[in-house]
Order: structure tokens, then sequence, then C-alpha cells
């Protein structure tokens, strides 16, 4: 690595100078699939950063699909599979500005609550384990296309930042609040109907047909550490996929 991949008197934020650095690592093939990078340890005292802002930079990486993490072995460039599938869906404010629009998030709601029995068990945690939980509704131009509820355990009890609730990636609020490392998410798809609660916030009629997205965080051992679901509205906004593959599997197939 290069000293001047970080430059510290950039308004680009050290964490996804970091990003960008390893995305394009990756992308070009430099890095390979099984590669190891480097530790936190090593990065921050490379670059003289907190371990917080490698770590951000990791948590990013790992959100892409372009890492995993094994606990005690470190962090590796992950292979591209055939039947993986990635939705655009954390590039919502670069696709609304692209289309000439204003996007902006606002906070609905943000405390710390105390996990319910229906909560614990979608966690695995024990009944009354304090939690932060937020909601944020989306919009573009003022009108309002997605509706976040998201929970992630509050093992840290760091201070709350509204800039961090309102960040689209759940895996960033985990890492800061959570004393395990996101490693892996699953998010699942579905087609639903708006409830009153959803229609409300959204300004649609109750049963409109929208999108479901969940998205369930583990960190190495596969613990889950933080949960959320999205609405988006089904008649304002389309899901884009794209598929990766390694063009040895396909030569060999």
């Amino acid at each position: 690595m290069k000293d001047e991949i970080v430059d510290k008197n950039s308004i680009i934020p050290i964490y996804y100078q970091l990003f960008k650095y390893f995305e394009k690592q990756i992308r070009s093939g430099r890095l390979q699939p099984g590669d190891a990078l480097p530790t936190e340890m090593e990065i921050a005292a490379r670059y003289d950063i907190s371990r917080m802002t490698v770590r951000r930079a990791i948590s990013e990486l790992t959100s892409a699909g372009m890492v995993y993490t094994q606990k005690g072995k470190g962090t590796f460039v992950a292979r591209p599979r055939l039947d993986s599938v990635v939705f655009n869906l954390n590039n919502f404010f670069d696709e609304i500005k692209q289309k000439g629009m204003n996007p902006h998030a606002e906070l609905l709601e943000a405390r710390i609550i105390k996990a319910d029995e229906k909560l614990a068990e979608r966690l695995g945690i024990d009944v009354n384990t304090r939690c932060l939980y937020f909601r944020i509704v989306i919009t573009a131009d003022g009108e309002p296309l997605a509706y976040e509820t998201k929970y992630t355990i509050y093992s840290k009890q760091t201070p709350i930042l509204e800039s961090q609730l309102i960040d689209p990636l759940l895996s960033r609020l985990a890492a800061a609040h959570s004393d395990s490392i996101p490693s892996s998410s699953k998010k699942v798809l579905m087609v639903s109907k708006a409830t009153e609660d959803e229609a409300e916030v959204l300004g649609v009629t109750s049963g409109l047909p929208v999108f479901f997205m969940s998205q369930t965080i583990y960190d190495a051992d596969s613990k889950i550490i933080a949960w959320g679901k999205t609405i988006y509205r089904g008649d304002r906004y389309k899901l884009i996929s794209y598929e990766g593959w390694n063009v040895e599997d396909i030569k060999n197939s």
C-alpha cells in the first residue's frame, strides 16, 4: 500500500478512502480470493489512524460482499459465487441524485429499549437485553420512498449520533454499538402489503403492494448482532440486481 492512498486533508472520509483502495485492489485482481488483508492494527499503525476507522472500512467491504472475516484468523478476500445476487439498495442516495432529485433521510424515532420475547428470539438474546431501536423515512424531493426500522444489540453503550442512525448501512451501526465485528449479512426480499403504520409514513394507501427487505447481520461466529427491515414503495421504486461470477468456473463447467 502506498502512503498517498490516505489523504487526511481530504474532505473524503478516511474510512471511505480505505474502502475504495481495497475495492480497487480486489476488482483489479491485485488481491485474489483467499488473500488476507492486513490486520486492523497493521493498517491503523501504517497510516496513524484509529482502529475504529479501519473497522468501518472493513465493514463496508464486508457489506459489499468483497471480504469475509474469520475470528482469530483475519479478514480475507471473498470469492464471487455464481448463485449470489446483490440488490442495488445501498446506492439509493446516488441513484436519486443521478435522477436530479434531492434525497433526504429523516430520523423518526431513536431510543434504547429492552428486548421483548419477539425481539429476543429474532436476535438470539435474552429478554430485557438492551438494544438500540430506530426508525427513519427516506425521501426524494420530499416524497417518501422507503421506511426503515432497525435494531442492534447495544453492548458498548457508546454515545448515539444522529449521523450514524441515518446511515443506510446497518453493519456500520452494529460495529459502532456492539462488541462484535460484523462479518456477514443476509438479506431477504419479499413482496408484501403496506400496513397502516407503513402506509401512514410513506403517504400511501394501506394495503398497497410494497417491497419488504429484511437484513440480518452476523459476527464471525455466525451470531446475530443486528436486524432490520426496509419497506420500499412498490409504485415508485424498482430493484436492480447484478450477478458476479468467476470466469474460470464458467470455463471449467
